[in-house]
């Protein structure tokens, strides 16, 4: 009986302290925690217990400095909380994150988190900026992971591709055997090299790494191609516009949301806005248009088998290309401001596109048109398959008329090789003209141009004849090179020494035949190299006043050149004028001018002459630009009769002479360059040319003989 009732007593005791003690804790909670008595009194539902978080985060702060921890919470993927309009579940989460300032929440997704965006009060309990001030410099379109401490702070961080270093890393320790990579180095490349840098496709190769692995021993050539699982992946939680906006933007290269939209054929551009947010959207602010689609995604999207429900058939590709390519014309033609930008844009996407799916070249001949008028051949068209000219000869590398199929076909190969011109030997570029001729597959105002730009290149090539009958052609349709051709006949004129003819001409061309540089063309071989200056200067205002930029800088190139013979202190000022013009183009013709012109500005001196003019032909002659080699070869023939080295000069002549005969009486080009070399020194001329010279070859001689004296005088060398 004593046992039973201490031991009462003491249970009583117990219970009793223990009650005090638990009063005593309520009470200081109470006390403490000033929600603690609403939260005991709510309805203990769903909406209630997300706020029980903030009951956590004050427990969490009672605890003494020593015992403080800071709970981090790992939240994945995030996007499969609901959709964008749905967000009561994202309410719910987001709720408790910003009622524990104290955790280290790390929220995973393919895209971003729109908590700092205005627009969403009242769909959510804490937006905008000031709430989320981290999450406000997000990075749009980006897989982003956002780290969160309640919200005292926190910040979006872009999770981008991996490097190739980091691809061959993951996937040595992903799978081991006794501490060794399990998959061989020569996949692991392979599979590095296909991915892009991509996790996802990093992951999809190890699954069927192991898939292949229960059968036989993987290979390289296993990994060498898309998965189609990564369509399926990519597209599993869109919803069914974003899906038809992403394939379609697979068509472009680049995009922005009106282009999208269109070329989706949609009338809002809601699905376009809200796919601009998924990771595999790339952004460029800086771009002209900022939205590009990861390379894997879209090479995935246009070539594996897509075994998706809403899958594209032949005819739905061609209709978005279609689509597409009437929205960059739209685009173009729309355009108020003259925008080289946009037109070089819209003509790389539209050329692309036209010839992959044979569309009509509609717009795209007066965007050609537009960008030849500038004379600036930026790198504008894809590259177009080659077949051999002749079966016999594998190593020619002329692409066949059977790789040019449509029109498309030919406008890309002739761009192509109009852009190419300026960095390959004009034999290369005249071989792709004339298969491009020969199809016949251009509409007439087009094949204008490829006949043209042949006779160009012929007429570089020395092949006068052939480049005569070209320019003729031209000049005889009456079409947008008409004035141009004339001007090239002009010039045809000049390289057989016939002037007068090529002076008639010119004065018929006016600015759309460049009549003022013609002129400086004709006046500078007879040695009046003050006239031609006030041509080739006439020349470059009259560009700037057509803001064309590419003859401006041409017209500039010649002037100093003609200048480098009188007046070796203006002409330093005029070099660099060209080359601030040239600036920005590609024209390989005109810089080598300028290279010359410097050359010639140092004639006389011992500033390296001949080892600059070695380096000069072997440039020259790479170009297969005979005008420019010509120049060079009667710049050094200036800088010996300057110096009165006869032997160096008479060697120089030889080679002059070599270069300008053709060994044909009725394609003769430059001839008189040799007249002018022997001019130079006051040499006897025992076979001179056949040049009619505008005031006869005595005036020519003198005026050639005047700046060789000149220039000895100025170095104070005397002759």
């Amino acid at each position: 009986m004593p046992g039973v009732v201490g031991s009462a007593i003491g249970h009583i005791t117990t219970t009793l302290v223990r009650a005090l003690r638990e009063r005593h804790q309520m009470t200081q909670a109470l006390a403490g925690c000033a929600r603690l008595a609403d939260l005991l009194e709510a309805e203990p539902d769903l909406e209630a217990f997300s706020y029980y978080a903030h009951l956590m985060a004050w427990e969490l702060a009672q605890l003494p400095a020593k015992k403080a921890i800071t709970p981090m919470i790992l939240l994945d993927t995030f996007e499969d909380i609901g959709d964008r309009t749905n967000r009561d579940l994202e309410r719910v989460i987001q709720r408790i994150v910003w009622l524990m300032p104290a955790a280290f929440f790390i929220i995973t997704g393919r895209s971003r988190l729109q908590w700092a965006d205005e627009g969403l009060q009242g769909q959510l309990d804490f937006t905008g900026p000031t709430a989320w001030p981290g999450l406000a410099a997000h990075i749009p379109g980006a897989r982003s992971v956002s780290t969160a401490a309640g919200s005292g702070g926190s910040r979006q961080i872009l999770i981008g591709d991996f490097s190739p270093e980091d691809c061959e890393r993951y996937l040595a320790r992903r799978l081991t055997r006794d501490s060794q990579p399990l998959i061989d180095a020569s996949i692991r490349e392979t599979i590095t090299t296909r991915s892009h840098g991509l996790p996802l496709y990093l992951d999809l190769a190890v699954m069927r790494f192991l898939e292949i692995r229960r059968t036989r021993t993987p290979e390289p050539a296993d990994f060498d191609h898309d998965f189609p699982a990564l369509i399926a992946r990519t597209l599993s939680d869109l919803t069914p516009d974003e899906r038809h906006v992403l394939r379609s933007v697979t068509l472009l290269d680049a995009f922005d949301t009106t282009l999208a939209t269109r070329a989706a054929g949609l009338t809002h551009e809601a699905a376009a806005l809200r796919l601009t947010e998924r990771p595999f959207i790339r952004e460029n602010p800086f771009g002209l248009w900022p939205y590009h689609l990861h390379g894997l995604i879209r090479s995935t999207i246009r070539s594996a088998d897509d075994h998706t429900d809403d899958r594209w058939s032949e005819q739905d590709w061609q209709q978005a290309a279609a689509r597409a390519f009437a929205a960059l014309g739209e685009q173009w033609t729309t355009n108020t401001t003259r925008s080289r930008m946009l037109l070089v844009a819209c003509l790389r996407q539209g050329l692309t596109l036209a010839r992959d799916h044979r569309l009509d070249l509609d717009w795209l001949t007066k965007a050609t048109w537009a960008y030849v008028s500038d004379w600036l051949w930026e790198p504008i068209a894809p590259p177009t398959p080659a077949t051999p000219a002749n079966a016999a000869d594998p190593q020619s590398t002329r692409p066949g008329a059977d790789a040019l199929l449509t029109p498309a076909d030919a406008l890309v190969e002739t761009l192509s090789a109009l852009a190419r011109r300026q960095h390959e030997h004009r034999s290369r570029t005249a071989d792709r003209l004339t298969t491009v001729v020969d199809t016949g597959l251009l509409p007439a105002d087009l094949n204008e141009l490829a006949v043209y730009y042949l006779a160009k290149a012929q007429r570089d090539l020395g092949r006068h004849t052939a480049s005569r009958q070209g320019m003729q052609l031209v000049a005889d349709g009456g079409g947008h090179l008409a004035p141009a051709a004339r001007r090239g006949l002009a010039h045809l004129a000049r390289l057989a020494g016939d002037f007068p003819a090529a002076l008639q001409v010119a004065e018929t061309l006016g600015w759309k035949g460049r009549h003022h540089r013609v002129l400086g063309d004709i006046w500078w071989p007879h040695g009046d190299m003050d006239r031609a200056a006030a041509a080739y200067e006439a020349a470059r205002t009259e560009a700037e006043q057509h803001a064309v930029a590419g003859e401006r800088a041409t017209a500039q190139a010649q002037r100093a050149f003609t200048l480098a013979f009188t007046d070796p202190d203006l002409a330093d000022d005029e070099i660099d004028l060209a080359d601030h013009l040239l600036t920005g183009l590609d024209l390989r013709a005109t810089t080598l001018t300028t290279r010359i012109a410097a050359l010639l500005r140092d004639a006389g001196t011992d500033a390296d002459i001949d080892d600059r003019a070695q380096v000069l032909r072997a440039e020259t002659a790479a170009a297969g630009v005979t005008d420019a080699q010509a120049a060079l070869e009667l710049a050094l023939c200036f800088h010996h009769a300057v110096q009165g080295n006869l032997g160096p000069l008479t060697d120089a002549i030889s080679g002059l002479r070599a270069l300008t005969s053709t060994g044909d009486p009725i394609d003769v080009s430059r001839a008189y360059y040799v007249d002018i070399a022997h001019f130079m020194a006051d040499l006897p001329l025992d076979d001179p040319s056949a040049a009619s010279w505008l005031d006869g070859p005595d005036a020519t001689r003198a005026r050639w003989r005047t700046l060789v004296t000149n220039r000895c005088t100025h170095l104070g060398t005397g002759q």
